[in-house]
């Protein structure tokens, strides 16, 4: 693809450099060669991009002037993935059912499925046109799917859980495990609480390697749509997560949380049951979420409270021993 070709599938205001050279792929600043592109979303990359050998840089409409051919656009980072899917085509399966697959006779599959080695798709499941189920995937009774959905190798689908269009769940991953419930007896062991409720999960969803989304014993467990769940996240469940929503990596929503549209859950947060955190609120690494959140809002720590505060809280700490001894002294004194 010519640079210019490539400029104008990005809407993009293509700067110096010769628009005939020819792109073969892309790259990350530092590793870029003469026919690549790469991109700046960061500010910090800005003196590397003085020093890339790529052929062109991605960069936002105020971005400097750089000795090298750039693409001016509004976002760089996602004209980055937009060019991305431009080189970088997902691999296609073929139609048909493996001959080691195993599909219950009452299993209805729409048209232009790949069924892989060893998947198994119980009794009473209906699932869409152009599915991917790659091998070893299991698919339990009474499941229903939509359109286009692919699983990857080892990923499980529980009893009667019910998926929408356009689902992707990565390897390992679980939809309608167990929730986590049990009641304690008078002699003090713990007895299980059925979990009979399903996982409903909706369009556009993505669920990343060995994330694990339980079932309810009532009501049920929802993934609103646009949602993107990374890898090792557990969801409990009742929980609800609002559309476009964003679990980072090692996040634990506890059972019958609510999650609001567009919150981002960063790495390994902990949100206690029964909290609900607002719309569009962020919640930075580490933290603990035990009371609820306001829409918008920022907060961090464990237990999380405003980023603002917390920033005080850190700057604090190291200086507690001095302030410590200080004040023992000031006492002996009286």
């Amino acid at each position: 693809m010519k640079l210019v070709q490539l400029a104008s599938a990005l809407q993009a205001r293509l700067e110096n450099g010769s628009p005939d050279i020819e792109i073969t792929g892309l790259n990350g600043i530092e590793q870029a060669g003469p026919r690549e592109v790469t991109f700046v979303a960061n500010p910090k990359y800005a003196p590397a991009a003085r020093l890339t050998k790529a052929a062109a840089v991605i960069v936002a409409e105020n971005f400097p002037a750089i000795p090298v051919a750039t693409l001016r656009v509004e976002d760089p980072y996602l004209s980055f993935a937009r060019a991305l899917e431009l080189f970088h085509q997902p691999p296609r399966y073929a139609s048909g059912v493996h001959p080691t697959a195993v599909v219950h006779p009452t299993a209805k599959i729409g048209r232009g499925a790949h069924i892989g080695p060893y998947v198994v798709v119980d009794e009473d499941v209906e699932i869409g046109s152009d599915a991917v189920l790659l091998a070893h995937v299991v698919i339990y009774r009474g499941v229903k799917i939509g359109n286009n959905f692919l699983a990857h190798a080892h990923a499980v689908v529980r009893e009667n859980c019910r998926i929408g269009n356009n689902v992707l769940l990565h390897n390992g991953v679980v939809i309608g495990s167990d929730g986590f419930g049990f009641a304690k007896t008078h002699e003090g062991h713990w007895r299980k609480i059925p979990q009979p409720a399903p996982v409903v999960i909706e369009d556009d969803v993505e669920v990343q390697a060995n994330s694990c989304i339980d079932r309810a014993s009532v009501g049920e467990t929802r993934i609103g749509r646009g949602v993107k769940i990374d890898n090792l996240v557990q969801v409990g469940h009742g929980s609800q997560v609002g559309a476009d929503a964003l679990l980072c990596s090692q996040v634990g929503l506890g059972g019958s949380t609510e999650i609001g549209k567009r919150v981002i859950l960063t790495g390994q947060v902990g949100v206690v049951g029964h909290c609900k955190v607002g719309e569009a609120a962020i919640v930075t690494p580490q933290s603990g979420v035990a009371n609820d959140v306001p829409a918008g809002a920022l907060v961090s720590g464990a237990p999380a409270v405003d980023h603002k505060l917390w920033l005080k809280y850190s700057a604090l700490l190291p200086r507690l021993p001095d302030m410590a001894r200080a004040l023992r002294a000031k006492l002996r004194k009286e």
